[in-house]
């Protein structure tokens, strides 16, 4: 298998385990971009933007598999609707004003390190925060936007956004489960508004890609596989209390990573 199929099959995986499991999946992405370019060679940037759009559209996928049914039934629940929306607008407002300084950012393995043990503190600090048991027919247009907000902060690589809004869920009263699938509605939207405003540097000829499609279609079947896996798994795992292996991973990924990069310079 060529170098790029190879590269595409990582990045998938990564992508697939790490947009819906607590650790950060753009994050994930810079870091397994940056050592691929380092010890392989099998990337650029315009390939890896490309590839970026890609395996979240594959992800954007495993979450409409997942939650068919609250999909479905999304249709008939305007109030839930609205506060999808309500939560929606921080994300919305940051990736249109702050989009080219997130594109600097994103390329740079240290700060997504670094943001790494942030998300740490994200996940211990939601779970010692619980202090209710809410559905979501409970939730206030307050709590959507302090979901919403935490949404938008993830925007920094290395901040999990499922992470930091499970855990801003449940610090203002959902449980566990409902936190959970609030913060995978919002990210369709999310997610959908991100690879849109990707695309659209493409379409305006801003950003053009002459390599073959097929790496793109690999990584994107790969990302959607093993999110669809992945996302099932993170919903058991949330129900059953065990955020904090999560922020321990994300507590030594980060570290190795800050190291890593401080012993190149």
């Amino acid at each position: 298998m060529e170098l790029e199929y190879i590269h595409a099959v990582i990045l998938g995986i990564v992508q697939g385990i790490a947009e819906f499991l607590p650790i950060s999946s753009s994050g994930h992405l810079v870091i397994a971009d940056a050592l691929l370019k380092e010890y392989a060679g099998t990337s650029t940037p315009e390939e890896s933007a490309t590839m970026g759009i890609a395996l979240h559209f594959g992800t954007l996928m495993s979450i409409l598999v997942v939650y068919r049914k609250d999909l479905v039934a999304l249709l008939s629940n305007y109030r839930l609707m609205f506060l999808i929306v309500c939560a929606t607008i921080p994300v919305g407002l940051v990736g249109v004003f702050f989009k080219d300084y997130v594109d600097a950012a994103f390329g740079s393995p240290i700060l997504a390190g670094a943001a790494l043990l942030l998300t740490a503190a994200f996940l211990m600090a939601g779970r010692a925060l619980k202090k209710s048991d809410d559905e979501l027919s409970a939730m206030t247009r307050r709590t959507a936007m302090v979901i919403g907000i935490f949404q938008a902060i993830a925007i920094i690589p290395g901040v999990s956004r499922s992470g930091s809004t499970i855990a801003a869920g449940m610090a203002c009263g959902l449980n566990r489960e409902h936190a959970t699938r609030f913060s995978f509605l919002i990210a369709i939207p999310a997610i959908g508004g991100a690879s849109v405003m990707e695309l659209k540097d493409f379409v305006t000829g801003e950003a053009t890609f002459h390599g073959s499609p097929r790496p793109l279609i690999l990584g994107t079947v790969v990302s959607f596989v093993v999110g669809v896996f992945a996302l099932r798994w993170l919903i058991k795992m949330v129900v059953a209390d065990r955020l904090h292996f999560f922020a321990a991973y994300c507590v030594i990924a980060g570290l190795a990573t800050v190291l890593w990069q401080l012993s190149l310079r």
